[in-house]
């Protein structure tokens, strides 16, 4: 939705995964997991379905809740993250920056014809996420394909889902602890230097010293 610099975000759930039910909500971060939910509409006779405009440059977590008794995770979610209940997991979607978009027009006998909307061939900005303690050149790697580009974007990721999004990368990136990794790059964002340094000289490993 780029008038409103947002995603539009469409959640679906496969009807054999509802089982017969009268009513399927979706519960997450965006509404303070207030188990009314946002219901979804059934679609035809395979998935129920419904879309959000979400901020970019973070994560949300989430879960279906039907007839209000069952929980149910995204079968294709980016990720999955222990929730606070023991043995249950939360849903992971991972949203990039907003990208710019223009107007493709044409004048054509005095009239303006709109074509299309396309991307604004800009180069993509990136910052040195490396800069921060704990990440290496893999690891930006990772966090790049997930959308996650510069130090504002990953000021805003909560650690758990960090973890997660390495975790399902690949499973031995479960040693790395991004607990400090937010709150660097917020610093990183802001261009205090001295601080992030500072910060910095406490840290090894991702952990306090």
């Amino acid at each position: 939705m780029k008038e409103k610099g947002t995603w539009k975000v469409t959640f679906t759930l496969p009807k054999k995964a509802v089982n017969g039910a009268k009513q399927v909500v979706v519960v997450g971060d965006f509404n303070n997991w207030d188990t009314r939910g946002i219901a979804l509409e059934a679609i035809g006779s395979e998935v129920y379905e419904t879309s959000l405009e979400l901020d970019p440059g973070r994560s949300y977590q989430f879960r279906y809740l039907i007839d209000n008794a069952r929980w149910e995770n995204d079968w294709q979610a980016d990720a999955y993250i222990p929730s606070p209940f023991n043995g249950v997991n939360n849903s992971v979607v991972v949203l990039r920056e907003a990208e710019n978009t223009v107007s493709v027009v044409k004048e054509e006998h005095q009239e303006t014809i709109v074509l299309t909307t396309a991307k604004k061939e800009v180069p993509t900005a990136y910052d040195d996420l490396t800069k921060i303690e704990g990440i290496g050149k893999k690891l930006e790697e990772v966090l790049q394909s997930v959308g996650i580009s510069s130090f504002k974007a990953l000021s805003k990721l909560n650690p758990d889902d960090i973890k997660a999004m390495l975790i399902a990368a690949n499973p031995r990136y479960k040693m790395h602890n991004p607990s400090y990794w937010p709150q660097q790059a917020s610093l990183a964002a802001q261009e205090k230097w001295e601080e992030l340094q500072a910060l910095q000289t406490e840290l090894k490993g991702g952990k306090k010293k």
